[in-house]
């Protein structure tokens, strides 16, 4: 990657290099074990002139997400965050029957059927037709396409400018930034709001959150770089909420230029303190690779030690950012036997690189293994609870980042 694909400078500096992976969603059949795997570089850089972080977009949206791996409603957490969501922005926006709401990237449902809920009228647009079944059989209207520019004018000639556009984890999934974000802008009422949720690059650098660092994700944003690249759909950024999910995420919340008052005291706040952290500037990211090594010898360490030790080692979950972990860290089936997960399209299937078999969680409850690897980290309360069941043979947690940590759970 030789220019930025926000501003076109040629100043980009290396933040982290994680080698070369498969796609992260890309599990593999039985029948697949026997066939070659293309594999992608995997190199975070920073623009030095409009501060977005980035990695090249070698794969396209359209290799990942026309038939997708991810349904965002098995994790019960996400869709009460989403429940409350809806709720709140109600409240905020003064939505009623009257209103339209539009959810770019809505998946399976998730979050519009709270919509739907409130007799809201609304449509999402989802690129993958499986998950957007789903939507529909929930009852959530779903338009099957990717976000452009194009796309946004069309819906909005057929069903009118939305009242609010939301555009939930989806910000950081698209190499043609300037393309989505005039789309939201076609989407939008004159006088309406953008809300956007997505990961925000202070938590990641500062808690070592590398493994969110995979090839549907093409990038990275602070406040700033985020103030950026709504503008160049005519979007003006006015309030940010700093959001637990995702290990910490930003909330933006932005209205057309015409329009848009001062920024907000949370907004001013929010850029200080990335300023703060040197990620205004160079400075805040040198130290970055030096931390993922660390986070990767640790586990190693410990995976060898309990082998060495006759211990069992499986995982839970099969997420997208365990694989870049795994496959980061060199991680086999002799390391950790195999992975569970609650989504039945996994189960039978083996992780991208890696190879790990993926198995119902029902299995770990049956083999009653020493340790058990907590792969989405980010749902660690959630988790936590629902795993509360290995304490009856002594089995303990692991937790990976930021730091390495073990943890004997206590049912209640």
């Amino acid at each position: 990657m030789t220019t930025c694909r926000l501003c076109g400078s040629t100043s980009m500096e290396s933040v982290v290099d994680l080698g070369a992976t498969p796609p992260c969603e890309r599990f593999l059949t039985a029948e697949q074990l026997n066939e070659p795997e293309t594999t992608y570089p995997l190199h975070l850089e920073v623009c030095t002139d409009c501060w977005l972080a980035q990695i090249p977009p070698l794969i396209t949206p359209e290799d990942t997400f026309t038939e997708y791996a991810y349904f965002s409603s098995f994790s019960e957490s996400w869709v009460e965050h989403a429940r409350q969501f809806v709720r709140t922005a109600t409240e905020r926006l003064g939505l009623d029957e009257k209103s339209f709401v539009v959810e770019v990237a809505s998946n399976d449902g998730y979050l519009l059927q709270h919509v739907v809920a409130q007799q809201i009228r609304c449509l999402g647009i989802e690129p993958s037709v499986n998950v957007g079944q789903a939507a529909r059989d929930k009852g959530v209207p779903t338009h099957t396409a990717f976000l452009s520019q194009e796309t946004g004018e069309a819906v909005r000639a057929e069903h009118g400018p939305a009242n609010l556009v939301v555009a939930n984890n989806v910000y950081a999934h698209i190499p043609d930034v300037i393309g989505f974000t005039r789309g939201l802008r076609a989407l939008v009422a004159d006088d309406g709001w953008v809300a956007i949720e997505v990961q925000h690059l202070l938590t990641l650098i500062q808690k070592i959150q590398y493994d969110t660092i995979y090839h549907e994700h093409f990038q990275y944003y602070t406040v700033e770089s985020a103030r950026r690249a709504l503008a160049t759909g005519g979007l003006s950024l006015v309030d940010v909420e700093l959001l637990p999910t995702h290990g910490g995420s930003i909330r933006l919340w932005a209205q057309p230029v015409e329009i848009a008052g001062e920024p907000s005291q949370a907004m001013t706040d929010v850029l200080a303190a990335e300023k703060a952290a040197g990620l205004h500037e160079l400075s805040g990211y040198t130290e970055f690779a030096a931390n993922v090594a660390r986070v990767r010898r640790d586990l190693l360490r410990f995976l060898i030690d309990a082998a060495d030790e006759g211990k069992t080692v499986v995982g839970y979950g099969a997420p997208g950012k365990g694989n870049t972990l795994l496959n980061h860290c060199g991680i086999r089936p002799d390391l950790l036997a195999y992975t569970v997960d609650r989504n039945p399209y996994k189960h039978g299937r083996f992780t991208p690189g890696t190879r790990i078999p993926i198995l119902p969680p029902e299995r770990i409850a049956a083999d009653r293994p020493d340790y058990v690897l907590v792969l989405p980290w980010n749902l660690r309360t959630e988790l936590t609870a629902q795993l509360s069941y290995v304490e009856e043979w002594g089995g303990k947690l692991v937790f990976p980042i930021p730091r390495l940590e073990i943890v004997e759970v206590k049912s209640s």
